[in-house]
């Protein structure tokens, strides 16, 4: 009973522990959550405040805000698409990188023209105006520069991409549709001039008997057909009767049977 118990309380502080872990995760994604929808409504207003300023307000303030919006507008969407690229392609680490040290400038720079936004001494502010123009200039060119780069790149690997399955597209068609392709006629063998080509083999004479001792003919004979003796001619036995054997020294006489 007692190791029942343990392991029930046991099981009760892990479910318990895993509860806790889970309500935290949980909680922190819905703060998250809500701290970007702050952000992002935040900056939606923020841009449309400095869009409503550099429409109405003429002179130095005016374009402040208009290099705000300009450098604002350009950085955030140089970031959103170095984040995005890097998820599919491992070589724009370096690039974001680049950018992080590129945002900082911009950050510095940020912060100084929401700064200048509330000078009153317009003609400082007239004065400063080429160099912040020339600052901002330089980042986003800087950044709309990295932004184009991994868009060209992305796009450039979706059209090798597209290239090589339209290739094996077609070859995949071609194999489908065999029956289409016609075969070539086959080129009859060449022919010697002068010499008669034939269809058929010609078929070979029949061999000569070989010549026997006796023979009295020197002349060629050919195997005889049925029914081409004349009627004089004496008819030869079919098989050639044995001649006497000879006798040799060291064979025995047969002996004479006996009859009993």
């Amino acid at each position: 009973m007692e190791a029942v118990a343990a392991v029930f309380a046991l099981l009760v502080v892990l479910f318990l522990v895993l509860g806790a872990y889970a309500t935290v995760k949980v909680v922190g994604a819905a703060k998250r959550g809500v701290d970007r929808t702050i952000t992002q409504a935040r900056r939606t207003v923020e841009d449309h405040t400095l869009r409503a300023k550099s429409f109405a307000q003429p002179g130095p303030a005016g374009e402040v805000a208009q290099l705000r919006l300009k450098l604002r507008t350009s950085m955030r969407a140089t970031q959103e698409a170095l984040h995005a690229g890097v998820v599919e392609d491992e070589s724009l680490k370096e690039s974001l990188g680049l950018f992080e040290r590129l945002s900082a400038h911009g950050q510095e720079l940020d912060a100084e023209l929401r700064r200048l936004e509330s000078e009153p001494d317009r003609a400082t502010l007239a004065g400063r105006m080429p160099s912040l123009r020339e600052r901002t200039d330089r980042i986003t060119e800087s950044a709309d520069a990295l932004r184009w780069a991994a868009r060209d790149r992305a796009r450039r690997f979706a059209e090798d991409d597209l290239d090589s399955l339209s290739a094996q597209i077609d070859v995949e068609a071609g194999a489908l549709r065999h029956w289409t392709t016609t075969e070539p006629p086959r080129a009859a063998a060449p022919s010697t001039p002068g010499t008669p080509t034939s269809t058929a083999p010609t078929p070979p004479w029949p061999e000569a008997p070989p010549a026997s001792a006796d023979a009295a003919d020197p002349r060629q004979t050919w195997p005889e057909t049925p029914g081409a003796r004349t009627a004089g001619e004496p008819t030869r036995p079919a098989i050639t009767p044995p001649g006497p054997r000879p006798t040799y020294p060291w064979q025995k006489k047969p002996r004479p049977e006996s009859t009993t």
